[in-house]
This record gives structure tokens, C-alpha cells and sequence, in this order.
């Protein structure tokens, strides 16, 4: 009976120091796949801005347009840095597929999980430096002369190589999160370009990788960043509290690479 009661405590014990050693290393396993998950979503971002660059070359210092919006006999015809989307509702390859050697898997980010918030995109969680880089187009007019204006014709440029003196600490693309998931826009925080505050705290970054977001750089490298800013316009301004727009954000998972323009444009 003793032996049985010895035997009891002695598996009693041996459970209760397994249980402790599965609380302790289960964290560590968690910490282990984000990071994997973390360094994955690097390098997809690295081989984004590799592609970027090479379409640069290609076009004579322009970069990929962010979106533009051709008028055909069938519709509007969306083209955006990563999908085009036919007046038909069809998703067919963007500017930078065939710079990419594995254009699916690089434009996903492997830690997000949800919809694209942009149509029928299959593929979603990166964004594009559209407030300084990206060229965006108005959705198609008429211009003075009668004739529709669309595409190219009616954009907003983005900067051009030769135009670049801050590569190194320019944003190109990054991780991108606000309420309602990800985002494929990146936006400067000040507001001077968009003129738009609601689009532009929809284009934060998404701080999804053990409180840090992944940015590739104009200048290629990529490295994280791991201070959430709210933006210029979240601070007190003449007295009117503008705090309300960091609901957008969904503070603090998502923010600004920092509260100024600083990490958005290249000059």
C-alpha cells in the first residue's frame, strides 16, 4: 500500500515537472515561428524592392505606378503595383511580376491572416510607398479639350531615381495594417500630398511581428521597425484634439513609420 502510495506521488511529480517544462518551452516555440515567420516576410520584401529597382532600370528611373485607372471600350481597367483588375472583375498579374521569380508566394505576407481589402487581390499584407514613390491616378475624365483622361495622363507622379538623396531611410515597402486588416497604399502622415486624412490613416503599417513591423528600404536593405507613431496630426493642433484618427489604426498594433514624413520621403 505504502509502495502504491510512493508510487502515485512519484508520477504526481513527474507530471507535474512535465507540465512545467511544456509551460516553458511552449512560448519559446511560439517566439521561435514568429520569428521564422518574421524573417520570412523579410525576404519577400527584399525581393519586392530587388523587383522595384529592376523595373526602375527598365523604365528609366520611373517605379512601379501604385494605381492607375485606364478607361477601355469594356470598362475601367485598374492597374496596381501588385494585381491588375480587368473591367470583367478577372485579377491578372502587375507591373512587378515579372521582375519576381515567385510573384504568389513573395506578395503575401505569411503573418497575415484575412481578406485583401482591395477587391479580389488573392494575395494582401504588403504596402507600397504611394504618397512619394508610386504614381496614382484620379479615376478617369474629361479634360479641357473633350478627349478622357486615364492612366498615365491623369496621375500623380511619383519621384524618379535621380530624385532620391535619402534612399537609405525611405520607406518602399513595408507591412501594411489598419482596422479593417491589411492595406497595399502606404502613406506619409502629414497629409500634404493626399490632402485626404481618412486615406492617409488607412495607409499605416501593420506592427504584426512581436510588436514590430518589416520595411525594405529604397536603397534594397530591410530592417524592422519597432516604435509605433501615431502621427502629426493624432497630437494636440490649436487646441482641437485630432486623437479620433488613430481609430483607424486600431493603436497600437498598426502606426506610422514616424509621426513626420521623415521615413516616407526620399528627398
Amino acid at each position: 500500500m505504502l509502495r502504491r502510495a510512493f508510487t502515485l506521488i512519484e508520477m504526481l511529480v513527474t507530471m507535474g515537472i512535465i507540465t512545467l517544462l511544456l509551460s516553458l518551452a511552449v512560448p519559446g516555440i511560439k517566439s521561435v515561428r514568429e520569428s521564422s515567420r518574421s524573417g520570412e516576410c523579410a525576404s519577400r520584401l527584399r525581393q519586392l524592392s530587388i523587383a522595384a529597382q529592376s523595373y526602375a532600370n527598365v523604365f528609366r528611373e520611373v517605379f512601379p505606378p501604385a494605381v492607375l485607372f485606364e478607361l477601355t471600350p469594356s470598362g475601367v481597367r485598374t492597374v496596381a503595383w501588385d494585381f491588375v483588375h480587368t473591367p470583367s472583375g478577372d485579377v491578372q498579374p502587375g507591373p512587378l511580376w515579372s521582375f519576381t521569380d515567385h510573384p504568389f508566394e513573395v506578395q503575401q505576407c505569411p503573418a497575415f491572416v484575412g481578406a485583401s481589402t482591395f477587391g479580389a487581390d488573392p494575395y494582401t499584407g504588403f504596402n507600397y510607398n504611394t504618397t512619394f514613390i508610386g504614381a496614382e491616378g484620379a479615376w478617369p475624365t474629361i479634360g479641357s479639350d473633350g478627349r478622357v483622361l486615364s492612366g498615365w495622363q491623369n496621375a500623380r507622379r511619383g519621384m524618379t531615381m535621380s530624385q532620391q538623396r535619402r534612399p537609405a531611410e525611405t520607406a518602399l515597402f513595408g507591412d501594411g495594417g489598419w482596422q479593417s486588416g491589411a492595406n497595399k497604399f502606404m502613406r506619409a502622415p502629414s497629409a500634404t500630398v493626399e490632402m485626404d486624412l481618412g486615406i492617409v490613416y488607412a495607409g499605416a503599417q501593420a506592427f504584426r511581428h512581436q510588436g514590430c513591423t518589416n520595411v525594405a528600404w529604397l536603397d534594397g536593405h530591410v530592417h524592422g521597425v519597432c516604435q509605433q507613431c501615431k502621427g502629426v496630426h493624432a497630437l494636440e493642433n490649436s487646441g482641437q484634439s485630432f486623437t479620433y484618427l488613430t481609430s483607424p489604426l486600431a493603436w497600437p498594433a498598426n502606426g506610422f513609420l514616424s509621426d513626420d514624413d521623415s521615413a516616407y520621403d526620399p528627398r
